[in-house]
């Protein structure tokens, strides 16, 4: 009974928050599963390493339905400081990009 109460009350913590963050997210993990806390964010941390060792060598990691996470290069630009209203150079880069797949858009929808 405890236990039972205490899963609602991490289910309703986690729906109220307006962000999520790792801790969070392991707690309502481990509520639905009969995983440890120890193991499941060992599976996010090694979830994490995998797809950013993946795209920081220019591969993309697709989970169907979820999205896809790949590096987009951005060119070089001028921009404006916002405090000084001075010109600056923005050099060329490699930033890392997220694209929802179609199950999450319909779900966020």
């Amino acid at each position: 009974m405890v236990g039972v109460r205490i899963k609602l009350k991490i289910e309703r913590m986690v729906n109220t928050m307006a962000n999520v963050n790792k801790d969070a997210l392991v707690d309502a993990i481990a509520s639905k599963t009969d995983l440890s806390k120890k193991d499941i964010e060992a599976v996010i941390e090694t979830l994490i390493e995998k797809i950013t060792e993946e795209i920081r060598t220019g591969n993309k990691v697709t989970l169907t339905g979820f999205g896809t996470f790949k590096t987009s290069d951005r060119a070089a630009r001028e921009g404006i400081n916002p405090q000084t209203k001075a010109k600056i150079q923005i050099p060329a880069m490699t930033v890392p990009k997220f694209t929802a797949g179609k199950a999450l858009k319909e779900a966020v929808k």
